[in-house]
């Protein structure tokens, strides 16, 4: 394996606990949609996120679609996709918090300057931006060094599709190989992987030991190389990823 030199970390409840936070307001709307189209389903934000987790709404509008039998134009999509990013952006400014113990690991990998770090989302990039920057992890990222699948690609996709990553590692200048991803989701995990990117799977934003094992099962079926519960086991999980 070539040496590991750069970091690639997802956002949402990676680095941020932000999901729940997120969903709430994608719910919201997808019950307006589904109530515009005559379809008598509901979500809860819960509902909807252990259905889409990892993926950005577009990608859960067009999910929706295919569950539900029911078609958009493309400019409805582009409505609703936009009235979520400001409902979510201003509920993430006001509410959003790190993941439990992530700031001490990017306080101590921004120290060492051992690896580049960047982050890979599928969220839109205005989104990621606000909310690493409420929570203060802004000055561990160079701004040129967050990429969304969302926004940054020429044309707009959503994990698990590997094209962000794919284009994360162009911009960069780096291998697949010579990084290493942090991923909490079966769709980010696999997008990192279909990259060819080595593969950390978190799991200590689920809530319970029993959810904690059943996405661990999950991440390790989509090809995570090891599975982290805390962030204070990060060091160790690197390093087994780099003694491979």
């Amino acid at each position: 394996m070539p040496k590991i030199t750069q970091l690639l970390f997802d956002c949402d409840n990676t680095l941020v606990l932000s999901e729940e936070l997120a969903f709430e307001a994608c719910a919201e709307l997808s019950n307006e949609m589904l109530a515009k189209k005559n379809i008598s389903d509901r979500y809860t934000g819960p509902a909807l996120m252990t259905t889409f987790v990892g993926q950005n709404f577009r990608g859960v509008v067009t999910g929706l679609q295919q569950k539900h039998g029911f078609k958009l134009s493309d400019a409805e999509v582009d409505d609703y996709v936009n009235r979520e990013l400001g409902k979510v952006i201003e509920t993430l400014e006001a509410k959003a918090e790190p993941c439990v113990g992530v700031m001490p690991i990017l306080e101590e990998l921004g120290k060492s300057k051992k690896y580049g770090l960047a982050v890979v989302s599928s969220s839109a990039l205005s989104r990621v931006q606000a909310s690493v920057k409420k929570v203060g992890q802004d000055k561990f990222f160079p701004p040129d060094h967050i990429f969304s699948a969302a926004t940054s690609l020429p044309v707009p996709t959503t994990k698990p599709d590997p094209a962000i990553y794919l284009h994360a590692c162009k911009v960069i200048g780096k291998e697949p190989g010579e990084c290493v991803a942090v991923e909490d989701s079966k769709s980010g995990s696999l997008s990192a992987v279909r990259a060819g990117i080595p593969t950390i799977g978190y799991v200590g934003s689920y809530g319970g030991v029993i959810k904690q094992k059943e996405m661990a099962e999950v991440l390790n079926e989509a090809g995570a190389k090891v599975i982290m519960d805390d962030w204070n086991q990060f060091d160790d999980c690197l390093a087994q990823i780099e003694a491979m």
